[in-house]
């Protein structure tokens, strides 16, 4: 799949680093080990940081400052990183889907990155484009119904919208049967060392508890 970083984007965060990791996987219904090691991260993050102090971490106020240069108010419309983290620092459970959900919210509660995890086989074409959203463009987010996405940044394949940092969507979206993944990492923070580290730490994951060989990831600007 060949991802491509639209003008628009490029002048609104022309710093922007992103990773695609692409494997073939098996998916659960439930890890524990990987649930382990959730509650884990839940409980040091619970000591380190509070719901005002977490909108403070790089990758977290990078995308934050993108969404309101792109039109949305990022409060309104959580960046799905701050969100899963906010929840954790709330008190509240994380929602557990399958294997595969979980352990790409892990790899973004990690690095504060929004991650949009896929199934592949569901995307039409070969090409993925990073825009803008615009009014009344259609947009199903997973569990959300229908969202208003004018103004976040937006990935596009030939049909339409697939994901954005809020929210992916139900068209493309990972199930039990998902065998074939890819993951985008949304470095609005222009950190590439970090987005790398995000990738390689995806790969580890995927190779403990989804039966992969960890696949491949690449960078794009």
């Amino acid at each position: 799949m060949k991802v491509i970083v639209s003008k628009e984007i490029e002048q609104v965060c022309p710093e922007f680093v992103g990773a695609c990791v692409e494997a073939q996987v098996v998916n659960s219904p439930y890890c524990e080990e990987l649930w382990e090691e959730i509650k884990a991260m839940g409980k040091r993050f619970s000591k380190e940081l509070t719901t005002e102090s977490l909108k403070e971490i790089t990758s977290i106020a990078a995308t934050r400052r993108i969404y309101k240069a792109c039109g949305k108010d990022p409060s309104r419309y959580r960046p799905a990183s701050e969100a899963l983290i906010r929840r954790i620092l709330q008190g509240k459970e994380l929602y557990q889907r399958d294997t595969l959900v979980d352990l790409v919210n892990l790899a973004s509660i990690a690095f504060g990155y929004s991650i949009g995890g896929f199934d592949a086989d569901k995307f039409v074409g070969d090409t993925l484009t990073l825009g803008i959203g615009k009014e009344g463009e259609p947009y199903e987010g997973i569990g959300r119904g229908v969202i208003n996405i004018h103004g976040l940044p937006v990935y596009r394949d030939a049909q339409g919208g697939v994901g954005t940092p809020t929210s992916d969507n139900e068209r493309t979206k990972m199930t039990i049967d998902t065998t074939h993944l890819l993951v985008l990492i949304n470095g609005y923070d222009g950190n590439e060392q970090r987005v790398r580290e995000n990738a390689e730490y995806i790969q580890t994951l995927l190779r403990k508890y989804c039966q992969s060989d960890g696949g491949t990831y690449y960078i794009y600007r």
